[in-house]
């Protein structure tokens, strides 16, 4: 394992829940933190890349990949018609044919009228703070993977070089112990979700191969997340896990999956893609080839660990300020899932946050739309403190 991953214990994790924090201060909320809350306001990734196989660059350090990111085709409108019955589920307006993804359930957790307000009157520009979250990924991404482009033609395609992704990434996870940005699909009470894991490591000196999922958040300040935060986060890694255990445990539903997406699994794919599969070492003529070739890896892979590790680190430098592991605990992801879902499936009208947590709305970009907020001066006070933040 490289030394990306070095600062994780080798010995067996506890199953409470344990943080080395050296005495840091706990801050609510810091700029750089409710920048990665609103960065999950975003709609799903569409940066698809692809590691190749098992051959590794020099003289790269740390099992240096290249990663194939596709250039997509011509946009085309994958959603439903927004104007149609006034009853219309979220999921059916803005996700059709494309699920749900990590960062929607996260956003939705961190306050449901945000997340509503986001769906109807568009995500709040990027900030300095989210990009910086984001260039701190794409850093740590970069210390495995070198990324080079492919063209894609098809909505296929793009999900062709996902599974390819993820079934040279989990070679590169069993092979040297740490693999970073890897898509996960799956299935939760019927509805698709995807993700992309930030980082899994196996390990090293333990006698099961069973991976630990991480994710590394940077704060602008020395100062450690609150518990609101923390619990946002946990949802987010419990989300991948879910994920990759499912694809384990389960073979994964193909059939549904190509009903649900909209997608021909006897599509033939580009000379380009088919070329790249072939360089990673894989001979695939149709979409439903790679799948058959993604299935089939599934079954070699591990469970992942019970135990989850959160990273936060100070953003200008990158210095550790916290290592948090907690266990994973099915019946509150679960809970916190079907409430969730109720959301999107229109079961329930979208809630304010609890009194306890008002706090969240200083850094919201609707308050003066938000019926918690605009009609009191309180709210007045509070978008003047979200203009200075911004």
């Amino acid at each position: 394992m490289d030394s990306a991953s070095s600062s994780t214990p080798s010995s067996a994790l506890v199953d409470a829940d344990v943080s080395n924090t050296n005495n840091i201060p706990i801050e609510i909320v810091s700029e750089e933190e409710m920048a990665f809350l609103e960065a999950a306001l975003s709609s799903a990734r569409h940066v698809i890349s692809a590691l190749p196989s098992v051959v590794f660059p020099q003289p790269r350090p740390a099992s240096s990949l290249r990663r194939c990111a596709a250039s997509p085709p011509p946009a085309s409108d994958i959603e439903d018609s927004v104007g149609s019955a006034p009853r219309e589920s979220f999921l059916r307006r803005f996700r059709s044919k494309r699920g749900l993804t990590v960062t929607d359930v996260t956003a939705t957790e961190w306050c449901e009228k945000q997340m509503e307000f986001v769906l109807l009157h568009g995500k709040p520009k990027r900030t300095e703070a989210m990009k910086a979250g984001s260039d701190r990924h794409a850093q740590l991404e970069k210390e495995v993977i070198e990324k080079v482009e492919i063209r894609i033609k098809s909505v296929e395609e793009s999900w062709a070089i996902k599974f390819m992704n993820f079934i040279v990434g989990t070679n590169q996870l069993l092979f040297e112990g740490l693999t970073r940005e890897l898509p996960v699909i799956g299935v939760f009470e019927g509805i698709w979700m995807v993700g992309v894991i930030d980082e899994i490591q196996i390990p090293i000196n333990e006698a099961t191969l069973n991976p630990i999922l991480v994710d590394t958040k940077t704060r602008r300040k020395a100062t450690l997340p609150s518990e609101a935060q923390k619990r946002n986060a946990r949802l987010q890694l419990m989300c991948y896990k879910y994920l990759w255990d499912s694809l384990i445990a389960e073979q994964f539903p193909a059939d549904h999956f190509f009903s649900y997406f909209n997608l021909n699994p006897q599509y033939i794919l580009s000379d380009v893609v088919r070329q790249y599969i072939n360089s990673l070492g894989f001979d695939a003529k149709t979409f439903e080839d790679v799948i058959t070739y993604y299935r089939n890896t599934c079954c070699l892979l591990p469970p992942s660990k019970e135990q989850l590790l959160l990273r936060y680190e100070l953003q200008s430098d990158h210095s550790l300020l916290e290592e948090y592991y907690f266990s994973y605990d099915i019946n509150w992801f679960k809970s916190q899932m079907k409430e969730t879902l109720k959301i999107w499936l229109g079961e329930r009208e979208a809630k304010f946050v609890s009194e306890t947590e008002k706090w969240k709305c200083q850094f919201c970009k609707f308050t003066a739309i938000c019926p918690m907020t605009a009609t009191s001066r309180k709210g007045e006070q509070l978008r003047e403190q979200a203009d200075r933040l911004s």
